[in-house]
């Protein structure tokens, strides 16, 4: 199993006043660069099998933007993304094929304490992801054992990689994520 994780691109800040913390939309600015970082994903990874999302707002937008980059994928809702667990997360993971390279778009500190496990790192231990930031995880034995990491990129690292580009604000709303299914 390969894993590509990212974290969510800017939101709104919490506390935000009369926006819900679930609700936090990104930024007009987290959405522009985050397009341009997905690009730079696309460019130095291959296409996910499955592309799962957080169902707060701020990663289902992520995901969205995740997905047009790559193509012919649909984002799926994983609830154990929003805040549950990192055995939550193994869980739902153990239920996907062996061989599976599977994108996860959610939040922190939870990325981070799921990738310090996956590396076998002490518990209580994190490896922090910036917002829109990125790693690819090789898990031959599968969530279960220790992985290795193949890269832990910054935004601007992603953006960087994406080539000449220019940022601009976005043009219309994204397509709708699909309700738990497998893609």
């Amino acid at each position: 199993m390969k894993l590509l994780l990212i974290r969510h691109a800017a939101a709104m800040p919490r506390g935000t006043s009369g926006i819900p913390d679930d609700e936090r939309p990104l930024t007009s600015d987290g959405k522009a660069k985050f397009r341009v970082a997905a690009r730079g994903l696309a460019r130095v990874t291959r296409r996910p099998d499955l592309l799962l999302t957080s169902p707060l707002l701020r990663a289902r937008a992520t995901a969205e933007i995740t997905a047009r980059a790559f193509t012919h994928i649909v984002p799926t809702l994983e609830p154990a993304l929003a805040g549950s667990s990192v055995d939550g997360i193994v869980a739902a993971l153990k239920t996907h094929p062996p061989g599976a390279k599977i994108a996860l778009v959610g939040h922190e500190p939870l990325l981070g304490a799921l990738l310090a496990r996956l590396l076998g790192a002490a518990q209580g231990e994190r490896l922090a992801f910036e917002k829109g930031g990125a790693a690819l995880v090789d898990l031959p034995d599968g969530p279960a054992a220790d992985g290795r990491l193949r890269w832990f990129l910054k935004p601007r690292i992603l953006r960087t990689l994406a080539g000449p580009t220019e940022i601009t604000t976005p043009r219309g709303d994204p397509s709708p994520v699909a309700g738990q299914r497998d893609v």
